[in-house]
């Protein structure tokens, strides 16, 4: 029993939403008839959902910093619609007119960056102003008609991992391959840790604890590539799942292991403090702002891609998902506090809700309002647990990722501080 606690951690109950995520889909699979669990569903779920997932890799930071980004949906629409008009009006290149996309995302992250870093407009009031505006021109510059978008970049957005090699596994070998190198890295990252903390010291942890934690994840991901990577000829793991997973690496190392990322937690948790200690708010505020209006350029760009076309209605409302993920994953209300894998969590727990509604002919009204409870209830199970003393969802999934700063005093600390618990990190010096 005590290897298998320090494999899952000291507390079992840190993997809540992992649980409940997974508790989702044997559920709907049962209700479903096994229709849940198939190759097909889960390619379209991943896929279908990876504009939204990459939409709340950016707004977990915007909400840790403490504001929040309204505009996502109506710049992503815009971009895409932008996109599929270069290259049918213009007759630019699709890699030319996907390039051109994602400047045009920059520089209205810019754009918001300077209202809130230059001006200090609260980021609220902001990309609400950003929503209207892109929204309005998407309309404009459409004339209220779809645009084709070129082929290659409908295999960004709904295109799967090529097949290669002898088929003698039955088995996507290019999904296969990517599943080795997961679990292999894996290993590889388990077993650097627990060399890293035996040369530090620390007798506490077994490498059999070590050895149980790597079967056990690596019977899943084994199970992950069999469902992508078994399905009909000619699909496979989806390309926006790979982008995304890419996104999720880089992101998670972005802010969990550079200056720039402590840099977020700390003007999230008190930003006075941050300033005092050399931190430039100001900085930080407008690259946040910039990098959330980038990964919407990217998700309107795979989304028209896997549409086919880009319309004037594209992006309505997936600010709202995008949020509900981050907020599903743990983020407080105040910032400071949030991660990037957990917001993965909250979204892929929509994701999953939404999948499983559908398959048993849930109206799209009734979904709604089920996925506006479960979003009231996550939040108030951290409102909850912080009130007790206990950990949030992202403290539960994380726990320790940031070392705990000095608590603002109650004239600095905002209003409603009371989702989530996970420290505020040490004030370092750029």
């Amino acid at each position: 029993m005590h290897v298998i606690k320090q494999a899952f951690g000291a507390n079992f109950r840190q993997f809540t939403m992992v649980f409940a995520l997974v508790a989702l889909l044997v559920l709907f699979n049962v209700l479903s008839g096994g229709r849940m669990l198939t190759s097909s569903n889960m390619q379209n779920l991943l896929a279908g959902n990876a504009y939204v997932l990459i939409l709340a890799i950016g707004m977990v930071m915007v909400i840790v910093i403490g504001h929040i980004d309204l505009s996502v949906g109506s710049v992503a629409g815009f971009v895409g619609m932008i996109v599929a008009l270069s290259a049918r009006d213009l007759s630019l290149p699709w890699w030319i007119a996907l390039l051109a996309g994602l400047v045009v995302g920059i520089l209205i992250g810019c754009w918001h960056g300077f209202w809130l870093a230059k001006l200090g407009i609260p980021g609220f009031i902001t990309t609400l102003a950003g929503m209207m505006i892109f929204r309005g021109a998407v309309i404009w510059i459409s004339g209220s008609i779809s645009v084709p978008v070129p082929q290659e970049l409908r295999f960004l957005g709904s295109g799967y991992l090529p097949e290669w090699g002898p088929a003698f596994t039955g088995l996507n070998n290019s999904t296969l391959l990517l599943g080795i190198i997961a679990i292999a890295f894996l290993a590889w990252s388990q077993l650097s840790t627990y060399r890293r903390r035996v040369a530090d010291g620390d007798t506490e942890l077994s490498l059999a604890a070590v050895v149980l934690r790597i079967v056990l994840i690596s019977a899943v991901i084994a199970y992950v590539t069999w469902l992508f990577g078994s399905g009909r000829p000619g699909t496979s793991f989806p390309v926006p799942g790979v982008i995304l997973v890419v996104l999720v690496i880089v992101y998670h190392v972005l802010t969990q292991r550079t200056t720039f990322g402590r840099h977020i937690y700390a003007v999230g948790g008190n930003k006075a403090v941050a300033a005092l200690s050399g931190v430039s708010v100001n900085r930080t505020y407008f690259l946040v702002m910039v990098n959330m209006s980038f990964l919407a350029a990217l998700a309107g760009i795979l989304f028209v891609g896997r549409a086919t076309s880009a319309g004037p209605t594209d992006g309505t409302m997936w600010e709202l998902d995008a949020i509900a993920a981050v907020f599903i994953g743990g983020a407080a209300v105040s910032g400071g506090i949030g991660t990037v894998t957990a917001s993965m969590i909250g979204g892929l727990v929509m994701a999953t809700l939404n999948s499983g509604l559908m398959l048993m002919g849930v109206g799209a009204d009734k979904t709604q309002v089920i996925k506006g409870l479960v979003l009231l209830a996550a939040v108030a199970f951290d409102v909850y647990n912080k009130q007790q003393g206990r950990p949030s969802i992202s403290g539960r999934l994380f726990p320790g990722s940031k070392v705990k700063a000095e608590e603002p005093s109650a004239e600095d600390r905002p209003a409603g501080d009371a989702i989530g618990d996970q420290p505020k990190p040490a004030v370092t010096a750029p």
